[in-house]
């Protein structure tokens, strides 16, 4: 398993409005973390243990998502489980926490101490007043899975107490915390060969080790040395040196300038990375990696068209050069700058393939103070530039490299190929699978419009001409960029939470009369994402939905034999085509909406339906 994906990312803090102990909305309380199909949250309920009073902060998760019980064996120091509570004129104890598990953690080669699944902490009060109060519990820590962490949170409770009713409280059975004397709870992965490293043991999680500051800026250098076997760094290291090569011929000390400017440019995108930590960091107190970015849709897209860009560069699609006016006042200062442009773009390549020990002193130097993170970051870029300042300095290691030739435009333009794989294989594997469609769409524009810069006109084109066509292909760029790449997300208060189709859910549902609303969908509909953005990101309809006790199902035919794409023909009597909504009414009669249709349809029929459950 690789450990750099062990990420600690920014966590969005989500406030729960209190809402009294009896309503069953403040039962279902606040999700705490989540991740694929782990998750776990919690809710606030008065309580009584023995002859206790106090506030129950329950917990309900899967069972492969655990909190620290212990900071020593956290993944660094006060990351463990910790729980506070508050409310005006009222005096809490200390917080019992449940007995905890053992959970075999194979980076640490030990049994730790976790709470994980189900479990509940019980606040006392030290002192109950007569009146109902607003009582707030903080919770805070960190949750990881036998995969990852997770970023750290920081959640807020709040429930209204009414110690009138405090005879019907639940009663707890407290266990304090003590070992536990069950198995251990060991992940479901393969034990690691004595010879694999902890890194790469399979499920293997990121630790901080108790290593001198020195060791670790050590191993940052290291670290970046290592990035230049990267495969994803690999293609552009022949372009790099050749480069090197050319420049180092020209008159005067440009071969160490030169040198100096392509490790500069390295450098720099680290310096750039550490202060971007830095402020993530200092804000939030979130740790980020260089494949932290792959959580942000936007700098994936970024990244993915950067990565497009420079291989229709290598392809000669467009020709890398500044403008004349800067050139002329530069003179053989633009190719220092290239050359440094070529070094920053060599540390953009480093992020989708930052290898396992580049990871582990990310995680370390984002613990320290800032001048210590920020020193060791900005090592990992000294280490990736050391092999081309060595280079550089020594005359016959370069007089080593083969001659330019033809090898090296078909080497040129085969790099080109491989930088549009690496784009697609490592960059947009991280987009949601509704987004990726279209982001491949534009990146064919974009391909496109920069084709259209660089080979529609030239150095001999009119200037007003030159600037026409450039001006268009910009404004295809950004006109289709506006439509096709944002995100769309449905309003807050247009929020539908759709089920999973099952057949034996809907005929469950049509039993008890309970109507249900069908909707047929395909992630290859074009047509489906227009209804589900003019139909069902309208709040009129999702509040419709909510008032008839509707059951909403989604059911995906993106496949052939998926169960929903075989029910929609042998059930629902249709040939297949989508989108397709049917509103299954009680008493079994069925009324289908198909294609794009607008939303009064669906109104007038949930219109008809009569009130849900109050």
């Amino acid at each position: 398993m690789n450990a750099t994906k062990h990420i600690l990312v920014c966590a969005v803090c989500v406030l729960c409005v209190g809402m009294p102990a009896a309503d069953t909305s403040a039962r279902e309380g606040v999700e705490i973390v989540q991740y694929e199909e782990q998750r776990s949250a919690a809710h606030l309920e008065p309580a009584r243990a023995g002859d206790r009073t106090g506030l129950a902060v329950v917990f309900t998760g899967t069972d492969d998502l655990h909190y620290y019980a212990k900071s020593e064996t956290a993944p660094a120091p006060g990351f463990n489980l910790k729980i506070s509570a508050s409310a005006e004129g009222v005096t809490f104890g200390e917080p019992v926490f449940p007995q905890w598990e053992r959970f075999y953690d194979l980076a640490q080669e030990k049994d730790i101490e976790v709470y994980v699944g189900d479990f509940t902490v019980f606040v006392p009060f030290k002192d109950l007043p007569v009146r109902a109060f607003e009582a707030t519990v903080k919770i805070a820590g960190l949750a990881c899975t036998s995969q990852l962490c997770l970023p750290p949170f920081d959640k807020i409770l709040t429930a209204t107490i009414d110690p009138a009713a405090a005879d019907s409280w639940a009663h707890l059975a407290l266990e304090v915390s003590e070992p536990s004397a069950s198995p251990p709870v060991v992940p479901t992965t393969t034990a690691p060969d004595a010879n694999e490293t902890k890194a790469e043991a399979t499920g293997g999680r990121q630790v901080v080790l108790p290593y001198s500051t020195g060791v670790y800026y050590l191993l940052a250098i290291v670290a970046g040395v290592s990035i230049n076997i990267m495969p994803c760094v690999l293609p552009v290291i022949p372009l790099i040196l050749m480069r090197l090569i050319t420049q180092s011929k020209q008159p005067g000390g440009n071969r160490i300038i030169s040198g100096l400017a392509f490790c500069a440019g390295v450098i720099l995108f680290f310096a750039a990375f550490a202060l971007i930590s830095a402020i993530i960091n200092l804000t939030t107190g979130a740790v980020l990696d260089l494949n932290s970015l792959f959580r942000y849709p936007t700098a994936v897209i970024v990244l993915f068209l950067a990565i497009v860009f420079f291989g229709l560069a290598m392809l000669d699609v467009v020709t890398l050069s500044l403008p004349s006016s800067v050139t002329n006042r530069q003179g053989a200062g633009s190719g220092i700058v290239g050359t440094a442009g070529m070094g920053f773009f060599a540390g953009v390549l480093s992020t989708p393939c930052s290898g396992a020990l580049l990871g582990f002193v990310l995680v370390w130097a984002q613990t320290q103070t800032l001048l210590v993170s920020s020193t060791a970051i900005i090592l990992m870029g000294v280490g990736m530039a050391l092999p081309y300042a060595a280079i550089v300095s020594i005359p016959s290691l370069l007089e080593r490299i083969p001659k330019p030739g033809t090898w090296m435009e078909i080497f040129k333009k085969s790099t080109g190929f491989l930088l549009f794989l690496i784009a697609a294989k490592l960059t947009l594997a991280a987009l949601p699978r509704e987004r990726l469609l279209n982001v491949l769409m534009y990146g064919i524009v974009f391909s496109f419009c920069v084709w259209m810069w660089g080979k529609w006109v030239g150095f001999g084109t009119p200037a007003g001409k030159r600037r026409l066509v450039r001006g268009i292909a910009l404004a295809i760029a950004i006109g289709v960029g506006f439509w096709l790449l944002p995100a769309v997300e449905p309003p807050e208060d247009a929020t539908i939470d759709w089920q999973s189709y099952n057949a034996e859910v809907v005929q469950a549902a049509v039993g008890r009369e309970r109507p249900v609303l069908l909707k047929f969908t395909a992630d290859w509909c074009t047509n489906c994402k227009v209804v589900e953005r003019d139909v069902y990101y309208d709040p009129e309809v999702a509040q419709r939905i909510e008032g008839k006790n509707v059951l909403p199902i989604k059911a995906d035919t993106t496949l052939k034999d998926y169960q929903a794409t075989v029910d929609l023909k042998e059930i629902y009597g249709e040939a297949g085509n989508v989108p397709v909504t049917i509103v299954v009414l009680p008493g079994g009669e069925r009324r289908k909406l198909r294609g794009i249709f607008d939303k009064k349809k669906l109104i007038e029929i949930l219109e008809k339906l009569p009130e849900g459950p109050a």
